[in-house]
């Protein structure tokens, strides 16, 4: 099958690597190269790396709203596209181009988390299961009919990080199934009921206030593990905190009162910190962070 692939970050890489051993790819899109590192070079996506070391033709436009753009993608002749996490809006247009449209691998059991971030949302609401869908894409955001879904738990300890890797390699599976099963699959329109919005992760939500309860305070600190990293101020010092769990408080605990180690009290209940990361440091188990990191009696 002539295959387009469209992603950009690394959640997409191990799709494009199952694309690419089982179908033609006759066209890589990704986002353009973007200024990065120390010396904020250009630098290629994660997917755009790894096409070129497969030795794939890649592309980078900056739009496909252009008559050009869309041009050059419908002179492919693709069966069919696969989409994951590209990152810019596919106009009508192009959705229509391919022979079999667009499919699109969502990080999520639709209707509920449409949009950027449904692995940080799935873990920061306390969800006890999240899942890979397979949509056929339309105009609306995540509203397209669903050809394939497989679920999976969250479990009690998992990290944005974590989840997101397992979620990869799931539609990696996934779309290679949708793929062999095209001409029998049905699409099943999504309902109107259970819809929820996964909205981009603003920095201003990682500061962490122990002045709620200790599971909102873990989910936090889990579902945004590693970027943006939920933090806390130790005196002049940002100290990301990227795993923890719940533990039991004591009695007349004040909110940000340190109970010891590294475990702080909430509104109810307590986190311990398991791993954390201080500025110009790589992330360390929270013990090892304490040998250098004096925390004072109250946090927050």
């Amino acid at each position: 099958m002539r295959v387009v692939f469209m992603g950009t970050p690394e959640f997409s890489v191990p799709v494009l690597e199952a694309l690419a051993a089982a179908h033609e790819v006759v066209a890589v899109y990704s986002q353009p190269p973007r200024p990065a590192g120390r010396g904020k070079a250009d630098r290629p996506s994660p997917v755009h790396q790894r096409a070129m070391a497969l030795g794939l033709n890649v592309r980078h436009p900056i739009s496909l709203r252009d008559a050009q753009a869309q041009a050059e993608f419908a002179a492919l002749n693709a069966d069919i596209a696969v989409v994951v996490a590209y990152g810019l809006i596919l106009p009508q247009a192009v959705l229509d181009m391919p022979q079999h449209g667009c499919l699109n691998i969502h990080a999520s059991l639709l209707p509920r988390w449409r949009g950027a971030a449904p692995i940080h949302r799935a873990i920061m609401a306390g969800d006890s299961e999240t899942g890979i869908c397979i949509m056929q894409m339309e105009a609306g955001l995540d509203t397209g009919p669903v050809l394939l879904r497989a679920a999976t738990p969250i479990a009690a300890n998992e990290t944005t990080s974590d989840l997101h890797d397992r979620l990869s390699t799931m539609g990696a599976d996934l779309i290679l199934e949708a793929l062999a099963r095209l001409p029998d699959l049905i699409a099943v329109s999504q309902p109107d009921v259970g819809v929820t919005y996964a909205a981009k992760i603003d920095k201003a939500e990682a500061r962490v206030q122990f002045d709620r309860p200790a599971t909102q305070v873990d989910r936090q600190i889990r579902g945004l593990s590693p970027f943006p990293g939920a933090w806390v101020m130790v005196g002049a010092e940002r100290v990301k905190l990227l795993r923890s769990r719940t533990v039991d408080g004591v009695p007349g605990q004040v909110p940000g009162q340190v109970l010891g180690g590294f475990t702080i009290a909430c509104s109810d209940g307590a986190v311990e910190v398991l791993e954390a990361q201080r500025e110009g440091k790589r992330p360390m188990p929270a013990s090892e962070v304490l040998r250098g990191l004096t925390l004072p009696p109250i946090l927050g």
